[in-house]
């Protein structure tokens, strides 16, 4: 048995992940008085098990490396009264044991924090998606690259619907390219689907794109997993041509939505091109 394991509890591990989230957290963070004169910064472990609704002597050992198999209601808990992320909260659940609770849900209601960035992206095209691959916002560069996506049906404005179901989608991109672009879609899909197996709209997703794309079909039953992240590719625009960009993909806390962000290198061709597209773009929105 390894050191500190009891019952799949890794109890060392365990009780410096709650000293360090206690130390953090200040009364005012949970609306507790200051009081006396405090010897360490952070919460006391009185007032963690009061948040919890728990013993103190309990909580306490847990601290100490001594505790028994926590509940997942107890867990909860004390996630709760130390204000843990939800990354945060999950880590505590695998330390002691426990599958982390399934909850997180993908939306269609854009941030304020992200629909303020994407408003301020004038030169660089940009896009707010969830993690089925819906695009819920664009800024005017981003339509002129993509396409508008609000202009089209709500069950068409899914890009791995589009790239798989709609043959001008993969003219965007050059066809040494599509394969890749194909694998990625739908790593990145398989990932999201295993962190939300009751996600009805995302079972029907999968469902309708195994039925109507045998390509999509085959790399689903491959099982490869992987989540986006930055990366650079190449467009093919129908007005300026090639365009090679950088592509920043920005996760919400909750991991449900990302800013994806495309930006060209200062001095590049590319850069050029996409100073053309913004003018395209403008042009369109004048006409519109």
């Amino acid at each position: 048995m390894v050191r500190g394991m009891v019952k799949g509890v890794d109890r060392t591990e365990l009780a410096d992940f709650l000293r360090h989230c206690r130390a953090r957290v200040t009364p005012a963070d949970v609306g507790l008085s200051h009081g006396a004169r405090r010897r360490t910064p952070g919460l006391r472990r009185e007032e963690v098990a009061q948040l919890a609704s728990m013993s103190t002597d309990h909580y306490t050992r847990l601290e100490q490396a001594r505790g028994s198999h926590p509940s997942r209601q107890m867990l909860a808990a004390v996630a709760r009264a130390l204000r843990l992320t939800g990354d945060e909260r999950d880590h505590l659940f695998h330390l002691a044991g426990e599958e982390p609770p399934r909850d997180r849900s993908a939306t269609e209601h854009v941030r304020p924090g992200l629909l303020l960035i994407l408003d301020r992206l004038i030169d660089t095209p940009a896009q707010v998606v969830n993690d089925r691959g819906d695009v819920l916002a664009q800024n005017s560069m981003d339509k002129a690259l993509h396409g508008d996506m609000s202009a089209r049906p709500e069950a068409e404005s899914n890009l791995i619907w589009r790239y798989f179901t709609d043959p001008s989608a993969r003219e965007l991109f050059p066809p040494g390219d599509r394969d890749l672009a194909a694998r990625t879609a739908v790593a990145d899909l398989r990932a999201t689907s295993a962190r939300r197996p009751d996600d009805a709209r995302l079972a029907e997703l999968v469902r309708r794109l195994r039925a109507r794309s045998e390509e999509f079909s085959a790399l689903w039953n491959a099982h490869d997993v992987a989540v986006r992240r930055a990366d650079v590719k190449r467009f093919r625009h129908p007005v300026v041509g090639l365009l090679e960009l950088d592509c920043e993909v920005m996760l919400s806390p909750e991991h449900d939505q990302r800013l994806v962000v495309y930006t060209a290198r200062p001095g590049s061709e590319s850069r050029e091109r996409l100073e053309l597209l913004r003018v395209v773009g403008l042009q369109d929105l004048i006409r519109g």
